[in-house]
């Protein structure tokens, strides 16, 4: 049963990847910037975070169910490993549902985080000094700094006369020459981490399907060898 312990220990390690994956998503300096502003008493968008969290649940359970099958290898248990199998193919649905709607929501998150931007940005111009105004400005610092742009890429000449006080002094020279899209660089930016989750999403899908064929290789292995009476 060596090869067999060898997977289980692989499955935990698996799942510890994923979970590291997850977390280091969900902690991410660029993405918790952004999604934790609050403008005018709404806090950005964070449909980004479901996926991360399905993530980091199926890590965390795969670690456990990692013991389970272990445990079951050594006992060489086929109710134990008919537990583990099923809870396999419970993740591995779990997996499709969050791949299923990972790809129908893909375009969802860039587009609210953007609604979100031009909400702070239209506030940003306004004439009228107000609190919201002061609040709008301290969000687009954020987003500025945070993912070195200036505006949405079609700015109007109210904006270009804000936008010294408004973009990263980095780039401030050239703000009003060739300001770089927020709009593209939060497309590029979720897109990036999406693919990511997709990756991983993928690797533990196929990972769970070799699990579940040495399980059952297993369990008829130890049927085959029980003696009957």
């Amino acid at each position: 049963m060596k090869c067999e312990h060898g997977r289980t220990g692989g499955r935990k390690l698996a799942g510890a990847v994923i979970l590291g994956v997850a977390l280091w998503l969900r902690h991410d300096n660029q993405t918790s910037s952004l999604l934790m502003q609050q403008f005018e008493g709404q806090q950005a968008p964070n449909t980004f975070y479901t996926s991360v969290y399905i993530l980091i649940a199926v890590g965390a359970v795969m670690m456990i169910v990692g013991f389970l099958g272990c445990y079951g290898a050594i006992q060489e248990s086929q109710c134990l490993l008919g537990t583990f199998f099923f809870l396999l193919v419970c993740l591995f649905a779990c997996e499709v549902a969050a791949g299923i709607w990972g790809f129908s929501n893909r375009d969802t998150i860039s587009k609210e985080m953007i609604n979100f931007y031009d909400a702070a940005y239209i506030k940003s111009v306004d004439v009228i000094d107000s609190s919201s105004k002061t609040a709008a400005i301290k969000v687009l610092e954020v987003f500025h700094e945070t993912l070195d742009c200036c505006g949405k890429g079609d700015d109007s000449p109210l904006f270009k006369q804000v936008a010294v006080a408004l973009c990263p002094k980095k780039t401030q020279d050239d703000a009003l020459l060739k300001p770089q899209s927020c709009h593209l660089k939060l497309k590029d930016l979720f897109s990036e981490k999406l693919c990511l989750i997709g990756l991983a999403a993928l690797v533990v899908a196929v990972i769970m399907i070799f699990e579940m064929i040495f399980t059952m290789v297993l369990c008829c292995a130890i049927r085959n060898a029980t003696p009957v009476y």
